[in-house]
């Protein structure tokens, strides 16, 4: 269906705007009714100082849902019984998420509960997954955002590491 692909071009973002992809991000695609609400939440009052945009929203939703231990059982929970009763072709938009968070979806989408003879999923459906979990969260906005603020303290401290001499 959809494979990750690392995007280091420049595109069209899907609203419009030109925007340079990083090389520490990933493609994937996101279903719509996932997609809005991040939509939403991306053009939110509270999303200022900074301005976060897809890659930070999505993977923010991937820290949340991974910083329980029983992700992959939530994730799969989900796509077993709510994802696999929407139409198949539903339409996706593609969106970038960080290279640590993607990390932690291909360890899912290699996992064990993904093969044989259980159905395979793939990478938009697992991100699809974990962006309906986290709104199913009680102040899910402002969980997400406070996540994204985390992840990029996190990846500013990876980018600062001395250089040995």
């Amino acid at each position: 269906m959809f494979s990750a692909q690392p995007t280091a071009r420049q595109e069209q973002a899907p609203h419009g705007t030109p925007e340079a992809e990083h090389p520490d991000t990933i493609e994937t695609r996101l279903w719509l009714e996932e997609h809005e609400w991040l939509y939403g939440l991306l053009r939110s009052s509270n999303n200022v100082s900074p301005t976060f945009r897809f890659p930070d929203l999505i993977s923010a939703c991937v820290s949340l849902v991974f910083a329980q231990g029983d992700a992959p059982e939530r994730i799969f929970d989900f796509l077993g019984s709510q994802l696999v009763l929407r139409a198949p072709a539903t339409p996706r938009r593609r969106e970038s998420m960080w290279r640590q968070q993607y990390d932690l979806l291909l360890a899912v989408q290699r996992s064990p509960a993904n093969r044989h003879p259980h159905p395979k999923f793939q990478l938009d459906q697992l991100t699809t997954a974990c962006v309906a979990l986290c709104r199913q969260l009680e102040h899910a906005d402002i969980l997400v955002l406070q996540q994204a603020r985390l992840n990029m303290a996190n990846r500013s401290t990876r980018w600062r590491l001395p250089c040995a001499d």
